[in-house]
């Protein structure tokens, strides 16, 4: 498949953290600054209102190019029209979720451990997210941080991009490029912020000036 994304700024939402404000908002503040790729990430939303949601994250995404991704569920990312599907360990096999997309849908695949590289299905997943890496972030029940290192293994053992995952910030950007990671996948460093359009460039700028530094890994 290898469909290329941009994954420099993927912002990953929480809806705890933008329980006061609008989700589109908040979405829409982070791709003005510099977000290049959006999932929807709401396990606690019943599959009506994540449809919901997805609808209408679409439909203010569409004149800025920034696709949608969902998190977990190809069926509302289907009926929602994204980008596609981003898929955890124990969610749907990607097999499953590329037969209800297609082929000309997006799927990523959550990667917590470097031992889980051995079973990465590549032809049917287009990039990787790889983490936790600083720390549990929003993901109280996460695996265990693995590390620049760890971030580095899995990406000397990948055939898709990759984009770290966990504690994610504009400091974290250097060490994760330089570990070859394509970009940052931001939950909390974005969605909690007050601002954050100015929380999404800081993010970018570090990325791009560590891009454009080169990567060691």
């Amino acid at each position: 498949m290898a469909h290329r994304i941009d994954l420099r700024v993927y912002f990953v939402t929480d809806a705890p953290l933008t329980a006061s404000r609008s989700l589109v908002d908040v979405v829409l503040a982070a791709v003005q600054g510099g977000a290049t790729l959006v999932q929807l990430r709401d396990p606690a939303a019943k599959a009506g209102q994540l449809l919901e949601q997805a609808r209408a994250l679409v439909a203010a995404l569409a004149p800025t190019g920034v696709p949608l991704i969902v998190d977990d569920r190809p069926d509302v990312a289907l009926a929602a029209g994204a980008a596609g599907v981003h898929l955890g360990q124990d969610d749907l096999p990607p097999a499953t979720a590329r037969a209800i997309l297609g082929a000309d849908a997006v799927i990523g695949l959550s990667i917590t451990h470097p031992g889980e590289m051995a079973t990465v299905p590549w032809d049917l997943v287009d990039h990787l997210g790889v983490g936790p890496v600083v720390s549990k972030g929003v993901k109280p029940d996460a695996a265990e941080p693995m590390g620049f290192d760890g971030l580095a293994r899995c990406v000397r053992m990948s055939r898709r991009p990759v984009v770290a995952i966990g504690g994610m910030s504009a400091t974290a950007a250097g060490p994760c490029i330089r570990a070859g990671a394509e970009g940052l996948a931001v939950v909390a460093a974005i969605a909690a912020s007050p601002d954050p359009r100015s929380a999404a460039r800081e993010i970018r700028q570090a990325v791009d000036t560590a891009l454009a530094s080169g990567r060691t890994a």
